[in-house]
């Protein structure tokens, strides 16, 4: 498999979409909702990529100043393609796109909680969310 990383690359909600349903993201992100996702992609001002061909195969979905902090709001691989490196990779083009101070934050699903401390992220308990 060729696979190659792309920044910033224009993609399709249904690609989105896709990807959400086949990674355990999909349980938890509006996906019978297109309109929501199609706002997700576009206002999102860093995303990350990775692409087999024209199918997408992972993707880092953030929001970002480049200079401070760096949110992550997802991160998924295809579930047929999960520990592969792909995810590692996906962090790793992110983190080089931001300045040296920035700081990358994330909210890890229930499954992946653990997959963060082996890359070197510290858990932290302060995380509040309001539901609308």
């Amino acid at each position: 498999m060729n696979i190659k990383y792309k920044i910033n690359s224009p993609l399709s909600t249904d690609a989105f979409i896709t990807l959400l349903r086949h990674s355990s993201l999909g349980e938890r992100r509006p996906i019978d909702d297109p309109d929501c996702i199609k706002g997700m992609l576009s206002n999102s001002n860093l995303v990350v990529s990775a692409w087999n061909g024209d199918q997408l195969l992972g993707i880092a979905r953030s929001m970002t100043d480049f200079h401070y902090a760096c949110y992550i709001s997802d991160l998924a691989v295809h579930e047929n393609l999960q520990r592969r490196g792909i995810g590692k990779k996906l962090l790793a083009l992110t983190q080089e796109q931001l300045g040296p101070r920035c700081k990358l934050i994330l909210i890890a699903a229930p499954a992946a909680n653990s997959y963060y401390e082996h890359l070197g992220y510290t858990n932290n308990t302060r995380c509040w969310v309001l539901e609308p």
